[in-house]
């Protein structure tokens, strides 16, 4: 069965881009990143906000980097073959391929699409994930602990939201990055 996924990198006090809105220092290596590549095979649609869509929409021309190591060709591909969902009251059009544009989230239809997807879907960004977790229907949140701290910006999870979860896979990387993949427990 497919599964809801929210994934992202955070520095160790729980932040995915500092109060500068920088996330440098989240890059993945090229271990970490080979490990990313393998999660992500299994995800056929990404569900994006505006912000975290135009962040992303890098990966329609990452081919054109001058000898880009071979985990971000990878990437790349897999990125590019899946469908992609931006929601945005704003956004007047996109700029990728196999993207399309809803204007609000509706918890119940994105339920249906993982519950009917072939392949898991990701739910990518805060702000969108937010949406999706307090309307629970999240299955899963696979966290990157990057060791840093940067003492504010924007948080992975958002406030006041009380969930259980399960541990279900751990795993440590060379650079110090820890994955934490959790479960939400069904009722």
């Amino acid at each position: 069965m497919a599964r809801l996924i929210y994934s992202g990198i955070t520095s160790l006090d729980g932040y995915t881009a500092d109060a500068a809105g920088d996330f440098d220092w989240a890059t993945p290596d090229e271990e970490v990143h080979a490990f990313i590549n393998a999660l992500e095979r299994k995800i056929g649609t990404y569900l994006y906000g505006r912000r975290m869509y135009e962040t992303m929409a890098f990966w329609e021309t990452a081919r054109e980097l001058v000898d880009p190591p071979d985990v971000v060709r990878e990437y790349t591909d897999i990125w590019q073959a899946a469908e992609k969902v931006v929601y945005s009251h704003n956004l007047e059009a996109v700029t990728t391929t196999r993207t399309r544009v809803e204007r609000t989230f509706d918890a119940a239809e994105v339920r249906r699409l993982a519950t009917e997807s072939r392949l898991s879907v990701s739910v990518g960004g805060p702000g969108l994930a937010a949406h999706a977790l307090k309307a629970g229907i999240v299955d899963e949140i696979h966290r990157f602990v990057t060791p840093i701290i940067v003492g504010g910006g924007t948080r992975f999870l958002p406030e006041h939201l009380r969930m259980p979860l399960e541990l279900r896979g751990e795993r440590r990387f060379r650079n110090g990055m820890v994955y934490l993949r959790y479960v939400v427990p069904q009722a």
